[in-house]
């Protein structure tokens, strides 16, 4: 199977640094020299679609833009890139969720991907009016995408479950085609709802044995409801043209760290009731040492920043390796990010991506050819 890359959005403002925020910590403003705007923000887009992602992915939370609007006016300014829209389904009834991935997709002609985001904060979701305790969240999703692929398929929906109540729910105009639901999670509560409901589990960018163990996790649980979904990972990157220039452009983001923002936002994820962002910490416990916790997998991100914190770092060629290792263990997406967005997504589309199409492993989305990469022409 070919692999697909997605890039991202980063509406919560981006920098040549580390702009951190999510799961509960407030988006750090040193370094934040570029404001999410319309504007920026479909320059990524674009670059990014000729490039060769597949789509970007666009956070939910209240350190960062709203995500169905935000897709909807960048939407305008690309033809072909999808947008995996990560929303929270206690927020807004299953019936009305279901009628806006319809209109969208509509409107973009079918470029909508869903990242369901059950929410492993309960003081957030306490802000937007949601007081349910983790393991009921992850039972209303379950109930919520239960509703939502029944309306996808065009029937009327009656449901009196333990905290969704619809009667006789129907679209007038179900999606075509209907979106793939992206979902992640690692407690057992979470387990459940991706066996039965996700198209792509995405797991965070842990080294490759733990990453097996999870992804034979959820095969287990899927194949008991006659399911198979495919896999997908969440990296930040930095490639170049050698290792040490990655690890060069990795410590200087490091040096930026200064002690206090990173004991801050540590002592604040300590707190976090999501499993997945407890085995984030675990990977570095809030330590500057020892950072490098697979080849080519650097945990710093996590120092400054929730969610996913692991990234990519090496020359093209050992992005590739690394790449190729998840791909064996059954990962065939990637959802990546690098700071800033535009410029490092220039440096793995023209780094990377020729270098997979020149291994049979990736192609263009827009059918190109890809050129691998060639020696400078009279040199040496």
């Amino acid at each position: 199977m070919s692999l697909t890359f997605h890039w991202f959005l980063p509406t919560n403002g981006d920098s040549r640094d580390v702009v951190g925020g999510g799961h509960g910590t407030p988006a750090t403003a040193s370094g934040r020299d570029r404001p999410p705007t319309v504007a920026y923000l479909s320059q990524i887009a674009r670059a990014a679609e000729d490039l060769g992602f597949a789509g970007a992915l666009t956070p939910t939370g209240a350190w960062c833009e709203d995500a169905w609007l935000t897709t909807a006016m960048v939407s305008q300014n690309s033809e072909r890139l999808k947008f995996l829209v990560a929303f929270r389904p206690g927020f807004l009834s299953p019936t009305l969720a279901a009628q806006m991935a319809s209109t969208f997709q509509r409107h973009t002609g079918g470029r909508l991907l869903l990242n369901v985001v059950t929410g492993g904060e309960s003081h957030e979701q306490r802000a937007y009016g949601d007081f349910l305790d983790k393991d009921a969240r992850y039972r209303r999703t379950g109930e919520f995408l239960s509703v939502v692929r029944e309306l996808w398929d065009g029937k009327s929906v009656d449901l009196h479950g333990e905290h969704l109540r619809v009667e006789e729910a129907r679209l007038s105009r179900p999606p075509e085609p209907v979106p793939e639901v992206y979902f992640g999670g690692s407690s057992p509560a979470a387990g459940e709802v991706a066996a039965r409901h996700a198209d792509v589990y995405l797991t965070w960018g842990e080294p490759p044995a733990q990453v097996a163990e999870k992804t034979a996790w959820i095969r287990k649980l899927a194949a008991r409801h006659g399911r198979t979904p495919r896999f997908g990972i969440r990296l930040h990157v930095i490639t170049r043209d050698t290792a040490a220039q990655a690890w060069a452009e990795a410590d200087r983001m490091l040096a930026g760290f200064d002690a206090e923002t990173v004991r801050a936002v540590q002592q604040g994820l300590a707190r976090s009731e999501s499993e997945g962002q407890r085995r984030m910490l675990a990977l570095h416990g809030g330590s500057r040492e020892s950072l490098e916790i697979h080849p080519n997998l650097w945990a710093g991100v996590g120092l400054v920043r929730g969610g996913a914190g692991t990234a990519l770092v090496g020359s093209h060629d050992e992005v590739v390796e690394r790449i190729k290792e998840y791909h064996a263990l059954g990962i065939d997406e990637f959802v990546l990010s690098g700071y800033p967005h535009l410029e490092e997504a220039y440096w793995f589309g023209e780094g990377v991506l020729p270098r997979l199409a020149a291994q049979g492993l990736w192609a263009h989305p827009d059918g190109r050819r890809t050129a691998a990469p060639a020696p400078v022409p009279f040199a040496g």
